[in-house]
Parts: C-alpha cells; sequence; structure tokens
C-alpha cells in the first residue's frame, strides 16, 4: 500500500520559514518524480516545485527564489524549505508521487498571516 504522509505544516508571521516533510512508503521512491502542490480555497490545486529521480527541479514563478525542493532517497522523504513566507502563499500542501501512476498525501495547512 502506497502511504505519502507530510509534515510541518503550521501558521507563521509574513518573512518567516517552514520545512515540509513527506515520508513515502510502499513506492521505489528513488525512480519517482517528486511534487509539491498547494491548493487554497476558491483555487485550483497548482504545482509548487517538484524534483526528478536525478535531482532536477522545478518551481512555479511565484515562489522561485523562496522555496527549494530537495529529496533523501535513502529516508523515501521529499522536502519543501519554504523562507520568506508571503500571506498568498497560504494554502494546504500536498504531496505528490508521479511515474506511471500518481499518488497524493492527505496534506498539511500552511498558513501565513500577520
Amino acid at each position: 500500500q502506497v502511504q505519502l504522509v507530510e509534515s510541518g505544516g503550521g501558521s507563521v508571521q509574513p518573512g518567516g520559514s517552514l520545512r515540509l516533510s513527506c515520508a513515502a512508503s510502499g513506492i521505489i521512491f528513488s525512480i519517482y518524480v517528486m511534487g509539491w502542490y498547494r491548493q487554497a480555497p476558491g483555487k485550483q490545486r497548482e504545482l509548487v516545485a517538484d524534483i526528478t529521480a536525478g535531482g532536477s527541479t522545478n518551481y512555479a514563478d511565484s515562489v522561485k527564489g523562496r522555496f527549494t525542493i530537495s529529496r533523501d532517497n535513502a529516508k523515501n522523504t521529499v522536502f519543501l524549505q519554504m523562507d520568506n513566507l508571503k500571506p498568498e502563499d497560504t494554502a494546504v500542501y500536498y504531496c505528490n508521487a508521479d511515474l506511471k501512476r500518481v499518488y497524493w498525501g492527505q496534506g498539511t495547512q500552511v498558513t501565513v498571516s500577520s
């Protein structure tokens, strides 16, 4: 059974930082493209960042220079370091594993507010 379990969400003031983690089980983690998506109230789910098996990364324009995605294949975990957070980053953040099938985590709430 495939499981993606996110952690690290919470509430933070503008300019603050959070680090999200996603622990995967039930898949050969190292061969999957791993991604972070987010969905704000009333909006569609959107890609935040992803990282290939080889370590190549891709970011949404809105987070470039502020967010960093990384992976630890030995721990079957993907991370999202979020710095200089803005109120518009408020959303539920979802972990995603993509190869021939796509798997999703349950999501973790990130709230940026003063």
